[in-house]
């Protein structure tokens, strides 16, 4: 699954477009190294995420195409 499109499903970023956004800006890397919104993200990736002052990070658990509100967070875990 793309990145923008797993931060969008997660529900870490609320839509697709600002998803974009933030990777095309170099705010988000993927175990360390900047990532375009193309990546193909897979279970064990590292994601680092900037909002602002505050950095996210964060283990990708499972990646799925359609996940509830309730489910979201099932996703990923914080490191």
């Amino acid at each position: 699954m793309r990145l923008d499109k797993y931060l969008k499903v997660s529900r870490l970023i609320k839509r697709r477009t600002v998803a974009n956004e933030a990777c095309d800006a170099g705010r988000v890397l993927v175990n360390g190294r900047a990532a375009r919104a193309s990546y193909d993200v897979k279970p064990g990736d590292e994601l680092e995420i900037q909002f602002g002052q505050k950095t996210v990070r964060l283990r990708v658990l499972v990646v799925a195409d359609n996940v509830g509100k309730a489910d979201a967070s099932a996703m990923y875990e914080e490191i």
